[in-house]
């Protein structure tokens, strides 16, 4: 079981995930990759083996007035191919989280069209890395737009509406508000989309009260059997915050926690029967910091699950 962290460095300070330079100062994905040449060094460092790229690697790809970026997959396809070279060699997992504007299944056709290039984009960059299909894009179902119904079959049409390449890449996500896993459950009925399960929002959202073994399980079923799922972890935020007067109040519970409770995670591991292996990404504000103290936490206090997941 490999663990992974998402974007940002912070064990390592001056690690940069991707080049966040305004358009007016010429931006570019061969700087990104430059950076994260320097990011995986680190990884290797650290034995870490899954890392989510920042969707914003190649900056104003697909913007529709800056043109002058709209090439920067072909003019890096050399550096593309390295990069994944390194992550082969690496054995490291790469991944995209799709930014919460891309909406498939949003009612405005421009907005549909947007996400469409979006989507399509991140994967011509992992087709160019020369990465399996376990390097995927993960998305979220979208808006409600006030037709739980509709919502899900909008999302569905424009799916089955991506490049086919596109489609192979993307894994859909429940969320904590609006669609849970059985909903997520009909669209890869409907469309053969993978799902990624993710405990936080499943146990904020589980309207009809399935176990979370028996949940992800059904989402692990979804995935190919040449292919190793992955799952998100997280824990909620418990720490008091503040409002703009200075009022205490409870934080949000679909809030991450900086550091991953390892008791949480022991606890739903154990109480897993044997089932397929899978990845998990955590989720938490430390990022790397917090999977480095989880790993440490589980050999301390769950060795028999370490040896049982292979946990690394």
């Amino acid at each position: 079981m490999r663990l992974g962290f998402s974007v940002k460095v912070v064990g390592r300070p001056g690690l940069r995930s991707h080049d966040s330079r305004r358009w007016q100062n010429d931006p570019h994905l061969s700087v990104s990759l430059a950076y994260l040449r320097d990011v995986f060094l680190y990884l290797e460092n650290q034995s870490i083996r899954m890392y989510r790229l920042s969707a914003d690697l190649a900056p104003y790809l697909t913007h529709p007035t800056f043109t002058q970026f709209h090439r920067q997959i072909e003019e890096c396809e050399t550096e593309l191919a390295a990069i994944g070279t390194l992550a082969r060699e690496q054995g490291l997992r790469l991944s995209f989280h799709a930014g919460a504007h891309v909406v498939l299944n949003s009612p405005n056709a421009f907005q549909r069209k947007r996400a469409t290039e979006e989507l399509t984009t991140l994967a011509q960059m992992l087709d160019a890395m020369q990465l399996n299909a376990e390097a995927m894009i993960v998305v979220h179902v979208g808006g409600l737009y006030h037709n739980h119904d509709l919502a899900l079959a909008t999302f569905a049409e424009a799916f089955n509406g991506l490049p086919g390449n596109t489609q192979k890449r993307i894994a859909l996500e429940h969320d904590d508000r609006r669609f849970g896993v059985v909903d997520c459950l009909w669209l890869h009925q409907k469309v053969g989309v993978r799902l990624v399960f993710d405990l936080l929002h499943h146990t904020i959202l589980n309207p009809t009260h399935i176990p979370a073994p028996q949940a992800l399980a059904a989402c692990l079923a979804t995935w190919p059997p040449n292919q190793i799922p992955k799952i998100h972890i997280s824990t909620p935020a418990t720490e008091m915050v503040r409002d703009r007067r200075g009022e205490p109040h409870p934080p949000r519970l679909n809030r991450h926690s900086h550091y991953v409770n390892p008791f949480v995670v022991i606890d739903f591991l154990q109480s897993l029967p044997r089932m397929r292996d899978f990845d998990m990404m955590l989720e938490a504000k430390a990022k790397d910091l917090a999977l480095l103290q989880l790993r440490k936490h589980m050999q301390q206090f769950a060795p028999h699950l370490c040896d049982t997941w292979h946990i690394e």
